[in-house]
């Protein structure tokens, strides 16, 4: 079994200007620091980690936000914050706002903020398609004797 390197966490500033495709190669899979003599340590991530973290940031505001008002249930001061949540049934915000806080706190143990925006997102695309009348169709299941040749 072959191990692989750890990638590094923490980069010198003059390894900017010496290595900087090693220090933006290791900043496209994880946040990096890069320490400086004359001042307080940089942070250098790609965009997209930025954009994941802001994201998880906004969410964090919305679930405190209705988790200090104590007008009614969590489900419904959520979808005060969240309106796609009323194309779902009672049953489901429920269910959501359950879903998301769990996500929310595994978020944020982890630091991993995919776990909480996609399932955000998840249960956004879901509202949204029932709320164009998706699911409400039979649903026609293929018979799974049917073989088929290889291509």
């Amino acid at each position: 079994m072959t191990k692989l390197a750890p990638s590094r966490t923490t980069f010198q500033s003059s390894e900017l200007s010496r290595a900087s495709a090693d220090v933006f190669a290791a900043a496209v899979d994880h946040p990096v620091r890069v320490t400086r003599r004359d001042g307080e340590a940089l942070v250098l991530m790609s965009e997209s980690a930025d954009r994941a973290r802001a994201s998880l940031l906004e969410l964090a505001v919305q679930l405190v936000a209705a988790s200090t008002n104590t007008d009614g249930s969590l489900a419904s001061r959520m979808s005060d914050r969240f309106p796609w949540m009323l194309a779902l049934s009672s049953a489901d915000r429920e269910v959501f706002a359950n879903d998301i806080w769990t996500a929310a706190r595994a978020s944020f143990a982890t630091n991993q903020p995919h776990l909480a925006t996609a399932e955000l997102k998840s249960w956004s695309e879901s509202a949204t398609a029932i709320a164009a009348g998706l699911g409400n169709e039979p649903v026609e299941w293929l018979d799974d004797s049917e073989s088929v040749e290889r291509p």
